[in-house]
């Protein structure tokens, strides 16, 4: 029987980037219910209430990218990884909860419509585009491997659209002098965020869950490994993420003359190159069946 183990250490924490866009968005929130406020604006007041919401997500998501990094220790023999994951949930299920209350406001507008300054929403709403577009650059280049990452950036992302989406509604407000587009562009913004929220909330449970990541296919794994010379069968194979950025792999592989140092060594290089698993456990066995794991596989 022989084991062995490969570790990944290049969690990305993108502690300028969360820092950066904290402040900035902190200081937006206060302007956006200041002038939501003077404006009557509900569509300023749901913007708000989502970048309020967003920045708790940044530090949440910063939280658990920094606890990524610490080494293993005590009962927590794979780090605090999984933080990551969990900081995913809870991220969705905030903006799950400002998305009820907004909805509820911008329905109390549409059942009794107040004036809405046109002029001062457009101006607050295209500082919000700049922002939530610097912040999202920001958060670019990492969200392509990293779950956590990919969150922050599409949160920023979505809000400079929304914002734009608000822009547009003061100038027609302004034109018009409807009031009522004003909460129309609310449940718009409500829509546009729960459908990019819900894909981030599948894919965060999933990984809880243990599933198999969205960018590696079972199928092709077992392929390769079953393609190994010496392997002659694999059995009790398991591909999970340990955190956001971090795949591990667990297999028992039939090898009748047994197993070596190359022969693993070749296994974790290739899997790490062409598949992102950077953990990974391999059980050699000479006959098939011999030992089987307690779980069905």
């Amino acid at each position: 029987m022989s084991h062995n183990h490969t570790h990944s250490t290049s969690t990305i924490t993108h502690g300028r980037a969360f820092a950066i866009g904290i402040i900035l968005n902190i200081g937006f929130v206060v302007v956006e219910v200041i002038y939501g406020l003077i404006a009557n604006s509900s569509a300023l007041l749901a913007d708000a209430g989502h970048n309020a919401s967003d920045v708790i997500g940044l530090i949440f998501a910063w939280t658990a990218a920094w606890l990524a990094t610490r080494k293993p220790r005590g009962k927590y023999t794979y780090g605090l990884r999984r933080t990551t994951i969990l900081v995913s949930i809870l991220n969705a299920l905030l903006l799950f909860a400002a998305m009820g209350f907004i909805g509820w406001d911008a329905w109390q507008k549409i059942a009794d419509p107040q004036p809405v300054a046109g002029i001062p929403v457009m101006i607050v709403a295209a500082i919000g585009v700049v922002i939530n577009t610097a912040t999202a650059l920001l958060f670019m280049k990492g969200q392509k491997h990293d779950l956590n990452i990919r969150g922050a950036f599409l949160h920023m992302a979505a809000d400079a659209a929304v914002s734009l989406g608000v822009v547009a509604a003061g100038l027609a407000i302004y034109l018009t002098g409807l009031p009522w587009i004003d909460p129309l562009i609310s449940f718009i913004i409500i829509i546009i965020i729960l459908y990019s929220t819900w894909n981030l909330f599948i894919d965060s449970i999933d990984l809880a869950l243990d599933a198999v990541p969205k960018h590696i296919q079972l199928d092709e794994v077992l392929e390769y490994l079953l393609s190994c010379p010496g392997v002659n069968a694999v059995h009790d194979l398991h591909i999970w993420a340990m955190s956001t950025t971090q795949v591990a792999l667990t297999a028992h592989l039939i090898v009748p003359e047994g197993g070596s140092d190359r022969l693993i060594a070749d296994l974790q290089k290739q899997l790490h190159e062409h598949f992102g698993i950077g953990h990974t456990t391999f059980q050699i066995e000479t006959q098939s069946g011999e030992i089987q794991c307690s779980t069905d596989c």
